[in-house]
């Protein structure tokens, strides 16, 4: 998780979107972490699973990691003030987005882990034009 991340972190920009579902342990927030390295953040890397966003601002854009875990109603979003943070400065990434369905705006690629005997699996879905543009690039990657 950590390297596949890192190698999704080469190809964002700016105002991308990365949707985040898996089961609780899949390996969401490490992907994350993978990709927050990539990045070049040194410091920690935490679930924001109580504060329901973590905000990393590197050079250039800012990073808002999600987790909507905890949220009861989907309207709890608009509340947080969710129209701030899906600025064109920025690169979202939510975990559990099920729990904003109906809110969330729809994201350019949606990731789903799963745990399995072997380590994880990972499944990849371009909902835009720019995921399509993302997951072409990565392609040919390997771990």
């Amino acid at each position: 998780m950590l390297a596949f991340g890192a190698e999704l972190a080469r190809q964002l920009r700016a105002g991308d979107r990365i949707y985040l579902s898996g089961e609780l342990g899949a390996g969401k927030t490490t992907l994350v972490r993978g990709l927050l390295r990539g990045l070049g953040h040194q410091g920690a890397v935490k679930s924001p699973t109580f504060t329901l966003v973590e905000p990393y601002e590197l050079a250039g854009f800012t990073i808002y990691h999600f987790d909507l875990y905890r949220i009861k109603s989907p309207l709890e979003l608009m509340d947080m003030g969710l129209e701030d943070y899906l600025a064109p400065h920025a690169i979202c990434l939510l975990e559990w987005p099920e729990r904003g369905a109906g809110v969330l705006p729809e994201p350019d690629i949606t990731l789903t882990l799963g745990l399995n005997n072997h380590g994880r699996l990972l499944n990849l879905n371009a909902k835009t034009a720019r995921g399509e543009e993302i997951l072409g690039a990565m392609a040919d990657w390997r771990p």
